[in-house]
């Protein structure tokens, strides 16, 4: 045997191995991407279920707080636009398990029905994608917020895709947003008023960005 012949069979190894080892690389990467975009979103569509229907029985036998693996739940959200099975538990904070199970209720905004503002943050894609289609929401569109007692009818006064803000633009939350571009989308500024935000990200892929809704309370009437 040549004394080269060696040196090039090794070299042809290393090649062979190296190309193993870029192929489950990139099985690696395809599985990642698979279950962030279909494994979550089943997960949380389970976890979402499994929350409702704990809210619903701990409201039938009588109960106001409901206690959940995914933290306390307050409410039920129904966007009729989306669909008549469309029903997403509100869980306090904005926690990833809280947003992995459902939409999550900003610390320190108004409770639902309250004056204030009743701020929810959902995902638009992964992890149950609540607000995937915020953008085909329009002026006008009825959100239902259930609570035991009571169910709160709000009416959109923007389109679901008419405001765009960077994830830092905290006034979107306030009491009475008051947005600081001129001439913005923001609600009528006028204090007292009983005010529902929806935030999602404003791209289906990764983006710093936010898309905003705003409505109003237009009606309430008791929960059955």
């Amino acid at each position: 045997m040549s004394t080269t012949t060696q040196p090039q069979r090794r070299g042809r190894r290393s090649v062979f191995w190296a190309g193993i080892a870029l192929v489950l690389a990139g099985l690696a990467i395809l599985g990642y991407v698979a279950w962030e975009f279909y494994g979550t979103t089943y997960v949380s569509k389970q976890h979402q279920q499994d929350a409702t229907s704990r809210i619903e029985k701990a409201w039938g036998s009588g109960q106001t707080e409901v206690s959940t693996e995914f933290g306390s739940a307050q409410a039920l959200i129904e966007i009729p636009r989306f669909g008549k099975d469309y029903r997403i538990p509100v869980l306090a904070g904005t926690s990833d398990r809280a947003l992995g199970a459902g939409f999550g209720h900003f610390d320190g905004t108004a409770a639902p029905g309250e004056v204030g503002n009743f701020a929810l943050a959902g995902h638009r894609i992964t992890h149950g994608e609540p607000l995937r289609d915020l953008p085909k929401l329009r002026q006008g569109d009825k959100i239902r917020v259930l609570t035991r007692e009571k169910t709160y009818v709000y009416a959109l006064i923007s389109d679901g895709d008419d405001l765009t803000v960077p994830f830092t633009s905290i006034w979107v939350t306030d009491p009475l947003p008051d947005n600081p571009e001129r001439g913005g989308v923001e609600p009528v500024q006028q204090k007292g008023q009983r005010l529902i935000t929806l935030t999602t990200c404003a791209e289906l892929f990764h983006t710093d960005n936010r898309m905003i809704a705003f409505g109003k309370l237009v009606s309430e009437e008791p929960t059955t």
